[in-house]
């Protein structure tokens, strides 16, 4: 780990489940999730101030839109967020004979289709129904497309520099796959894996690539993210973060040279939470040599 890395905590109002945070430059703010305190929250750099509004469903994901305002995956429906009125409107429901599912992680593709998966939440600490997950395409024109069925936990997800490669994450599998990806039609094909985590990094969360072409792993967890090289399949940095429950990355500020991270403080007990003062904020980390790309936004 280079020594000119810096970690600061830099979002102190703490998460339950912060999640998916996506740069807005328009607004120079950082747009995230609390899932299960049901909100999208924005943080701006500049006032240090957390704006929210509660959406009255669990969130798993929130994507900039093109014409202003935001995309969301509630509950198991698509919907639009208008920040300034606060109103939701459903674009399309899914899933509706599964009641114990709901929507987690998602980003917009390059041709701005946002992709999204489901999951099963848990009936008991620690106890899900398997395979009752999904990943979803939705289009500009609103329909949807299945990519993927009999997913756990749908999750980090993002594409290769060039558009040819899908990188996503079902978190129970432990493990980064590639997918072939078709850029003009938005399908994803012959699944490989590409890097299984190892004991002490845990369970893989949320993603992100850097302007190399390198993937950020979020470790849910391990305390941790890790940078891969999705030629070689080799995991090529490690930076620890100081709290456990790491959820996702991104990067971002005015030329994407600083990462931000998320982080949860549900799952974990009261003893626990008493030695992890940190836990559910968010932390940026500046000095990694590296920058990120812009976010996709949805063309609707």
């Amino acid at each position: 780990m280079s020594s000119s890395i810096k970690i600061e905590s830099v979002v102190k109002e703490k998460n339950r489940m912060g999640e998916c945070p996506v740069w807005e430059e328009r607004e120079s703010a950082l747009v995230y999730v609390d899932i299960n305190s049901q909100k999208v929250c924005r943080w701006s750099p500049l006032t240090n101030e957390v704006q929210s509004v509660s959406v009255g469903a669990r969130v798993g994901s929130v994507v900039l839109r093109q014409c202003g305002g935001y995309v969301i995956a509630l509950g198991t429906r698509f919907a639009f967020l208008d920040w300034d009125t606060q109103v939701v409107t459903t674009i399309l429901e899914l899933e509706q004979d599964k009641p114990n599912n709901r929507f987690n992680d998602g980003k917009v593709d390059p041709k701005g289709r946002f992709f999204a998966g489901t999951m099963a939440e848990e009936i008991a600490p620690g106890v899900r129904a398997r395979r009752q997950g999904a990943l979803y395409t939705l289009f500009p024109d609103h329909s949807v497309i299945k990519q993927l069925d009999q997913v756990d936990i749908s999750n980090g997800l993002d594409w290769s520099l060039d558009h040819r490669t899908f990188f996503h994450i079902d978190s129970l599998t432990y493990a980064v796959h590639a997918f072939s990806y078709d850029v003009h039609t938005g399908k994803i094909a012959c699944p490989k894996l590409l890097y299984h985590l190892e004991k002490e990094e845990q369970m893989p969360d949320g993603m992100c690539i850097d302007a190399e072409g390198k993937l950020w792993v979020a470790c849910i967890d391990g305390g941790r993210v890790i940078r891969i090289d999705p030629e070689t399949g080799k995991r090529i940095q490690t930076v620890r973060l100081p709290t456990p429950r790491i959820t996702s990355c991104c990067f971002g500020g005015k030329d994407y040279s600083e990462m931000y991270v998320t982080s949860a403080y549900d799952g974990l007990d009261e003893t626990t939470l008493a030695k992890e003062p940190h836990a559910g904020e968010i932390f940026k980390i500046t000095g990694l040599g590296v920058k990120g790309i812009p976010p996709n936004f949805y063309a609707a």
